[in-house]
């Protein structure tokens, strides 16, 4: 009997640790149907670390920025190693604002990159995705975020 709940607390643990696990990515599928495997930056911690320091990122790759509320996010390329294009999304996952081709920052200070309109979500994808799958204003993405997401960010997404 005791074997038998000691696996069972191990069992629960592994699914709990791969649910955990699987919660910090999120499919975001692109206007012509692309899938993009985006990890999840939704404590402010993650959102400051980004992907400073990351060697580089596959074409079907990204990070998805999830923000309070919509607000003007700036953004810069502080200890990146590649250029990467910047997506800013309102609550309606409709693009507001792109940067193409963002270079990494070589030196002090970093310039700032700044969305013209509000946005509740950011979309950093690989250098030229953006036009290699015909990403412009006003086109939606789709994705569907976990119904709990750790830290501060909301845990329902807006309609």
């Amino acid at each position: 009997m005791k074997k038998s709940l000691v696996i069972l607390a191990a069992l629960g643990w592994v699914f709990c640790a791969g649910q955990a696990a699987k919660d910090k990515f999120v499919k975001v599928y692109l206007p012509d149907g692309f899938a993009v495997t985006a990890e999840l930056a939704v404590t402010d911690e993650a959102r400051q670390q980004g992907l400073m320091y990351r060697e580089k990122m596959a074409e079907n790759q990204g990070m998805l920025f999830v923000f309070e509320g919509e607000d003007i996010h700036a953004f810069w390329m502080k200890n990146m190693r590649f250029a990467i294009d910047i997506i800013w999304l309102d609550s309606q996952k409709r693009i507001v604002h792109l940067e193409s081709s963002v270079p990494p920052c070589a030196g002090d200070p970093c310039p700032s990159y700044v969305p013209k309109s509000s946005a509740m979500y950011v979309l950093e994808l690989d250098s030229g995705a953006a036009e290699r799958h015909g990403l412009e204003l006003y086109k939606r993405l789709e994705f569907v975020l976990p119904k709990a997401l750790p830290g501060n960010a909301p845990a329902v997404q807006p309609d």
